[in-house]
């Protein structure tokens, strides 16, 4: 008998071995809780769409009562006390139900089936509760018309829409289309000369983190060190405070108020945005910059580009890719930029844009026109983004 039939397998031993997991995949565990999971989504879902009944009250908590010192701590705390314990219950639930999560995919029994179920269940809750629901929630109420006290009271079909294109929000429109427009290109225009002119200079690192702070600070910060440059005029035979009306002062010019002006008010936000977003673009394309083959640019310098020529003929089209997505991304941004014009617009209409509108509506309690404006930045965003979205494959792809 040969070495090679000394090591076939007996017809015993020739069966397909058992799987030793398979209890474990045909367990029901991992249905049972996918199916507390689906129930916890259905009822979160039930408790959303409660509020939307005329006449009905919500259910964990209604303002219109008075709740007991734990519901109002755990809804509605005023105190530093209600706050510090409503902190402390949520982190200690929080660390609670990821430990029993950890400790139940840890075992050694527990089917796969089941660990996938502790990992992607809660982001399925929460995807589907407060995203995917809220989203619909919201198509729902730019239908609807709601009292002053913010009780749905029927449909109205396209009434709301109709507010939006029309009268004073049609300043909004204008104004939101100036900042989807304007703010990416100024922003990716001096992000990229400022990466081309400070591109392998001795001072590179100290240049790019000068440009790159303002996008480190907060929008809200923003606007209250940009309100101080365009602050109102000061009193007859005052200095001037902010920085632009002591300029014009300067040159002979009439101070005023910047912000107040149409449409100077909105070139003013405008303005303050392309100071923030510049630094992003600036190390986006910068970085892009850097990665262009330095064979290609040998190769182009030995063909007599240089300058201008070498930037617009090589260097640009080789990170076109990368300036096409900051673009979208920075227009984006600017769509959804709230805290700039609510901090320094003072909710003039003339100044005012989709994000600020959908937040103004919801203050005094009209849902439907508020929903009705979070759907005309949904439909334009959307687009936005799916092309960029396209190009940062297309950029993969061409690596």
């Amino acid at each position: 008998m040969t070495e090679v039939q000394d090591r076939a397998p007996s017809p015993v031993q020739g069966r397909a071995p058992r799987p030793a997991n398979k209890t474990k995949e045909t367990s029901w565990g991992a249905p049972l809780i996918w199916g507390i999971i689906g129930l916890v989504i259905v009822g979160g879902i039930w408790l959303g769409w409660s509020p939307l009944k005329q006449g009905s009250s919500p259910i964990l908590y209604d303002n219109a009562k008075n709740p007991g010192w734990i519901s109002r701590m755990l809804f509605q705390p005023t105190t530093l006390g209600q706050k510090l314990l409503v902190m402390v219950v949520a982190i200690a639930l929080f660390l609670a139900i990821m430990g029993l999560i950890l400790w139940l995919i840890d075992r050694p029994k527990i089917p796969t089936g089941v660990v996938l179920a502790g990992f992607l269940g809660p982001v399925v809750i929460f995807l589907s509760i407060g995203l995917l629901w809220s989203g619909i929630k919201t198509v729902i109420q730019s239908f609807q018309k709601f009292d002053d006290a913010g009780a749905a009271n029927g449909f109205v079909g396209l009434d709301n829409y109709a507010k939006v294109f029309t009268g004073q929000n049609t300043q909004v429109l204008i104004n939101s289309v100036l900042w989807i427009f304007l703010v990416p290109l100024f922003a990716v225009a001096f992000g990229l000369l400022y990466a081309v002119l400070v591109d392998r200079t001795r001072f590179e690192a100290v240049a790019k983190s000068l440009i790159f702070l303002p996008t480190a600070i907060s929008m809200v910060a923003s606007g209250i060190i940009w309100r101080y440059v365009y602050l109102a005029p000061a009193p007859s035979g005052k200095d001037q405070i902010g920085l632009a009306n002591a300029l014009v002062h300067l040159v002979g010019g009439t101070p005023q108020n910047w912000i107040t002006k149409a449409p100077l008010g909105t070139f003013a936000l405008i303005i303050v945005m392309v100071w923030i977003q510049t630094g992003f673009a600036m190390t986006v394309l910068s970085a892009a910059l850097k990665a262009v083959p330095d064979d290609i640019i040998e190769a182009a310098r030995i063909d007599g580009a240089t300058g201008p020529r070498l930037f617009f003929s090589v260097m640009l089209p080789s990170i076109r890719p990368t300036v096409v997505v900051v673009l979208t991304t920075v227009a984006i941004a600017s769509l959804k930029t709230f805290d700039i014009v609510n901090v320094m617009g003072g909710n003039l209409p003339k100044n005012n844009i989709l994000a600020n509108a959908f937040y103004n509506a919801l203050v005094v309690r009209q849902n439907g026109l508020a929903g009705a404006f979070a759907v005309v930045i949904f439909i334009i965003v959307t687009p936005v983004i799916i092309f960029n979205v396209r190009q940062m494959k297309k950029a993969e792809e061409n690596r």
